[in-house]
């Protein structure tokens, strides 16, 4: 039986990602950061043009390189995706549960057709485990990101959103929604790679915070 190319690609990518996983069992926190939209999915698009998909790739990548650049690192980190593609919601979800996560991590942008600003954080409102450690991960993520950079917090909330609905139960999930590309100066925050540094190391520097207080 003739099997297609493409599925056959993506199963030893999975294989590959499973192998990966069992050889860092127990030494590090595992986390994947979920890349919100690619491919032909833009997401939001900023009063200035720039997009949503490529704005949460570059800090997720840049989250990757800081963490590498440390010598006592605490994560191994995964993303969704790592270039212009555009991954299926449920294969977000997949890929974290075949990963065995102990972190969740969705980045994203805002848009509003009011003038709004700031940062906010996402959980699922859950009877299940993590949604404690889910509201704790995202306070600590926005306190930094309030403090050291100056976006407004806008808190954590509740949602529905699939990909938070289908890992809740597996480890702490949140879904960071990090300023609003309808709002000028937010949108032209973005356009420079300091401030998308500066943003990756905020969103990493929440993450380490909160797992100190579970020492």
């Amino acid at each position: 039986m003739k099997i297609n190319l493409k599925i056959k690609l993506q199963n030893v990518i999975f294989l590959l990602l499973l192998l990966k996983s069992c050889l860092f069992f127990g030494q590090k926190k595992r986390m994947v950061i979920d890349v919100g939209h690619g491919g032909k999915d833009s997401g939001a698009i900023g009063v200035n043009g720039i997009l949503e998909k490529d704005i949460v790739l570059n800090i997720a990548k840049e989250i990757i390189l800081l963490n590498n650049s440390l010598l006592d690192s605490n994560f191994d980190i995964y993303l969704t995706r790592y270039k212009d593609t555009l991954i299926s919601l449920h294969n977000r979800t997949k890929l974290t549960k075949i990963l065995n996560a102990d972190l969740f991590i969705s980045l994203h942008c805002n848009a509003s057709k009011i003038v709004s600003k700031g940062m906010e954080v996402y959980i699922q409102d859950s009877d299940k485990s993590n949604t404690k450690e889910s509201f704790a991960l995202g306070f600590s993520v926005l306190n930094e990101s309030s403090l050291k950079l100056g976006f407004k917090n806008r808190g954590v909330k509740f949602a529905n959103f699939q990909v938070l609905r289908e890992t809740i139960a597996f480890c702490p999930t949140i879904l960071v929604e990090i300023g609003f590309l309808t709002n000028l100066d937010e949108a032209d925050y973005f356009l420079k790679p300091k401030n998308i540094r500066a943003m990756a190391l905020a969103v990493l520097m929440g993450i380490t915070n909160y797992l100190n207080t579970l020492l």
